[in-house]
């Protein structure tokens, strides 16, 4: 794709901040006609720089109270490992970031349940038996400074 121009920088952020707006309010909010804003929106779809649009859910209000970072090291990390774990933690929905990481450490998840038990059970029943997995420092949150999506454009 070819570089990002002002206008699109425009548009992009005005739909991160609230995708359900319509064209003719991103035309208007970032000064564009709404035939020009539809032609970008629709390159920005077409090209993948807007990836999927999706409701954000309050996890507390749905019963998800508890948020944990995990570590994780694997027993090995071969290719065959690491795609074995891949796979494995896609099938987790509890487990709702995977990041692969350098250092002493293979991964970090980020993962919600509803309370400490419901994570210990989630931990000892599923997350643990992963046969991958070598070791797991699991730490709490106790609260949320700052959480988000947009991207700093």
């Amino acid at each position: 794709m070819n570089e990002l121009d002002d206008a699109d920088l425009r548009v992009l952020r005005a739909l991160q901040s609230d995708s359900r707006r319509s064209t003719a309010e991103v035309a208007e909010l970032v000064g564009l006609s709404q035939p020009a804003c539809w032609r970008r929106i629709q390159r920005l779809r077409e090209t993948g720089v807007i990836r999927r649009e999706i409701a954000l859910l309050d996890r507390e209000k749905l019963g998800f109270g508890l948020t944990v970072f995990a570590l994780v090291k694997l027993t090995s990390v071969g290719r065959a490992n690491l795609a074995g774990f891949s796979e494995s933690i896609r099938g987790l929905p509890e487990v709702v970031e995977c990041h692969v990481l350098m250092g002493a450490f293979d991964f970090l998840l980020k993962i919600v349940t509803k309370d400490i038990p419901a994570y210990e059970r989630f931990f000892f029943e599923r997350l643990s038996a992963l046969e991958e997995i070598q070791d797991v420092t699991s730490s709490v949150a106790l609260s949320e400074i700052k959480e988000g999506t947009a991207l700093p454009i």
